[in-house]
């Protein structure tokens, strides 16, 4: 608009000063001359046109110049501003972008892609073309029975042994059954005996139910068979004869109640004192016949006689 604005405003002035300059030729010119005059001034309003044409073609092409060379036209601003270090790195990196110094319009940076290895491919969903993750292995195949696994080292940390699953093992024969009399030790606190009225197999949460009399009041303790604080359990006296119920829970009436069970554990442990003494002398005696060589020297007086 401004150009078009330019070029009317300079054809203007040159039509008003042609038809001026000829109004003067034709006042001084004499009649004689009027041919000449006439002529001179056809050729005064080829050369004003020419100059008027080439006054406003140069006009134009300045203007034209400058909107392209400015960076900040139409905005106003007539200083240019540096261009910035991230242009300046941007114009560097990517000199394909940029033409005479200025940015492409909608020309937008290429995507860089790795290159694959040979004979490497990444499983892709066909539908929408998503890389799938690989799952994780199974556990089953690494571990196929993991709560057997975790029992079992448990109970070698627990009962190194053996002698606590064996003596609560079904299989056998002289393990600890329902109506036995049993003695538990612990660790922290007193012994306690009673009659096994239940026998609960959890793994390691194995327990038994033990009732027995207190100053003439039935008590149940419930033990379990692999904690640290129960030193051991022995079998005081066994039942006459097998339990036909898994629970013995009818003992707690007063008609099946075995009672107090304390003189029963008290002949069990000094029995288990006289053989324990009576073995300490046998050993000891023959320790000390060892030492002397007793039966060497009597063998020996024998044969001198």
């Amino acid at each position: 608009m401004r150009t078009l604005r330019s070029q009317r405003f300079a054809s203007t002035q040159g039509v008003e000063a042609v038809s001026g300059i000829r109004e003067m030729v034709m006042e001084t010119a004499p009649v004689a001359n009027v041919a000449a005059a006439r002529v001179s001034t056809v050729n005064l309003d080829v050369n004003m046109a020419a100059d008027t044409t080439a006054n406003a073609t140069a006009n134009t092409t300045a203007n034209t110049t400058a909107k392209v060379t400015s960076p900040l036209a139409g905005s106003g601003h007539k200083n240019t501003r540096a261009p910035t270090l991230a242009e300046r790195m941007h114009k560097a990196l990517y000199p394909d972008l940029y033409v005479n110094g200025r940015p492409i319009e909608g020309a937008q940076v290429p995507k860089e892609r790795k290159a694959k290895r040979a004979g490497e491919q990444k499983p892709t969903n066909k539908t929408h073309g998503l890389h799938i993750v690989a799952p994780a292995p199974a556990i089953k195949k690494t571990c196929p029975l993991p709560l057997a696994t975790v029992t079992a080292a448990s109970l070698r940390s627990l009962d190194p042994t053996g002698a606590r699953t064996r003596l609560f093992d079904r299989q056998n024969p002289e393990g600890a059954k329902l109506g036995d009399i049993l003695l538990v030790r612990q660790r922290t606190g007193d012994p306690f005996a009673g009659v096994c009225i239940n026998i609960r197999r959890r793994g390691v949460d194995t327990a038994i139910l033990l009732r027995g009399q207190l100053t003439r009041v039935g008590v149940e303790m419930w033990y379990k068979v692999y904690s640290p604080l129960v030193e051991g359990i022995e079998v005081v006296q066994r039942a006459a004869k097998r339990a036909r119920r898994a629970r013995l829970t009818y003992m707690r009436l007063v008609k099946h109640d075995r009672g107090s069970v304390e003189n029963i554990v008290r002949v069990y442990l000094r029995q288990k004192a006289a053989l324990g003494a009576s073995d300490q002398k046998k050993t000891g005696a023959a320790k000390q016949a060892a030492m002397q060589g007793g039966k060497k020297n009597k063998a020996k007086s024998k044969n001198r006689r």
